[in-house]
């Protein structure tokens, strides 16, 4: 067991408490290859290659394995034989999906920032310009880059500006205003996401109005084959796949769109209160430990 680091220039506690966070190493973005999104933002160009991948291997099952199991075969016939529609509503909904996932994943690592022992445990450590420069060093020898964390980039902001103001009031405005431009930042994330999750139904609106023109247009042909029982069936099985394909591309992207806004609701809970953790653990751990030499 390590001792305990009792320097008073720093008095950080335990030596082994100094835990590595590699952004550019563990982020998982940055691990497969791709370009970080800042905090939880998620890499468009990745999750759509992950989409890609994905509805190719759906509709693999439906074409290939599904026909040969008997209570699915029905099943896939609302995706394959339900006109173009269906392909695009499954895409949008794997890359909305792929997308969350990637921001619960970074969410996960972003999580990780608060278990650094940033500041001393001992309550008696107070934050002024000369030992805030000691956190600052502290903190950059835990991570590669503190910007890349939420949390760790408040704190840094703050801390280097403690020179600059006077008033414990200002830190607490500069944390304000960096919580602003966080909340900002996650929810410009879910721009492409709202995106999908709109276009999802729009498309089983879309396949619906094709399904109807197909029916209709086989109803019309049916009526003029008077006498001819056939033609009549044979328009008969047009105008009820027609109807088929209306009703199917709409349940199907409701539902599509049901699973996909219940997983946006999953994770912006999470990251609503991730968010509220950072402003509770800046208000905790630094506002309330400020000691600012020029108070007047």
């Amino acid at each position: 067991m390590n001792e305990v680091d009792t320097n008073p220039s720093s008095n950080f506690g335990l030596e082994n408490d100094r835990i590595a966070l590699h952004w550019h190493r563990d982020d998982p973005e940055q691990r497969l290859g791709f370009k970080g999104g800042r905090y939880t933002s998620p890499n468009k160009t990745l999750a759509f290659g992950i989409a890609v991948l994905l509805t190719l291997g759906f509709f693999a099952l439906m074409l290939f394995v599904a026909p040969r199991v008997s209570f699915l075969d029905g099943f896939a016939e609302k995706f394959v034989d339900r006109g173009p529609t269906q392909y695009v509503a499954v895409l949008f909904f794997f890359w909305g999906a792929a997308m969350l996932w990637m921001k619960n994943k970074k969410l996960s690592f972003q999580l990780k920032a608060f278990g650094l022992p940033v500041l001393p445990a001992d309550s008696e450590f107070v934050l002024t310009p000369d030992t805030a420069k000691d956190v600052t060093t502290r903190m950059h020898e835990m991570v590669d880059n503190p910007i890349h964390f939420a949390v760790l980039s408040r704190v840094e902001r703050a801390l280097s500006n403690l020179e600059n103001i006077g008033h414990t009031a200002d830190v607490t405005a500069i944390l304000k205003d960096q919580s602003d431009n966080d909340e900002s930042q996650v929810a410009a994330s879910y721009v492409l996401i709202n995106g999908l999750l709109w276009a999802v139904p729009v498309l089983g609106f879309i396949g619906t109005v094709l399904g109807l023109s197909t029916a209709i247009g086989g109803f019309g042909a049916t009526l003029q084959r008077e006498g001819d029982f056939a033609g009549i069936k044979e328009s008969l099985t047009g105008v009820t796949g027609g109807l088929a394909t209306a009703f199917d591309t709409t349940l199907v992207c409701l539902v599509l769109a049901l699973i996909l806004q219940l997983a946006v609701s999953f994770v912006q809970s999470r990251e609503s209160s991730w968010l509220d953790a950072c402003n509770e653990y800046c208000s905790r751990q630094l506002a309330s430990r400020l000691r600012l030499r020029n108070t007047g």
